[in-house]
């Protein structure tokens, strides 16, 4: 045995529960506003579509991808909580 295998810690993860289950929210509001960002266009480039430049592509869209990112970064950087029974 060496001394790594007698003196070994439980390894801890970076980030809390409450961090992960922001961050998945972030990247739902991320995968939604793409999702209804997309479609909108014509089979015949002759023919103008006025669907894209429709509230929801416009203005719905990028702000939930917006907010998504933002949930990312407070995700990011919401402290995690220390255990109580933990040596420095």
């Amino acid at each position: 045995m060496s001394k790594r295998d007698k003196n070994t810690t439980p390894r801890e993860f970076i980030f809390q529960k409450k961090n992960y289950t922001i961050m998945f929210t972030g990247l739902g509001f991320i995968a939604l506003g793409f999702i209804l960002m997309s479609g909108g266009g014509s089979d015949n480039p002759d023919v103008f579509n006025p669907e894209i430049f429709s509230f929801r592509r416009i203005r719905l869209a990028p702000t939930l991808v917006l907010i998504g990112f933002a949930l990312e970064v407070y995700a990011i950087l919401v402290p995690a909580k220390k255990k109580e029974g933990r040596n420095k």
